[in-house]
């Protein structure tokens, strides 16, 4: 069975956060379809997930999405990437 865009994700997200098990599964695939669907439709982002920067900007936006429960000031670095995202890739 193929490896799908939000089963490459989830396992980032996972790696990132060192957890192996799936207890928290369904919560990290709701972050990460609402990071998704924030920028492609609020942000109006076309997202190719086969390019590797895009991949890796969801996959540390939904870390901190789930790190900060969704508060919190965007950090720097996430904030500069996303500008670039949205300069490069269309967007508003």
């Amino acid at each position: 069975m193929a490896e799908t865009n939000e089963d490459k994700i989830l396992s980032l997200v996972k790696a990132t956060l060192g957890y192996k098990s799936s207890v928290r599964d369904e919560l990290l695939k709701a972050i990460i379809k609402s990071v998704v669907d924030e920028l492609e439709i609020q942000k109006r982002i076309s997202l190719d997930l086969e390019n590797a920067e895009h991949l890796m900007f969801v996959c540390d936006y939904s870390v901190f999405r789930y790190e900060n429960k969704g508060a919190g000031t965007l950090p720097r670095n996430l904030e500069y990437r996303l500008r670039n995202l949205i300069v490069k890739c269309g967007g508003a």
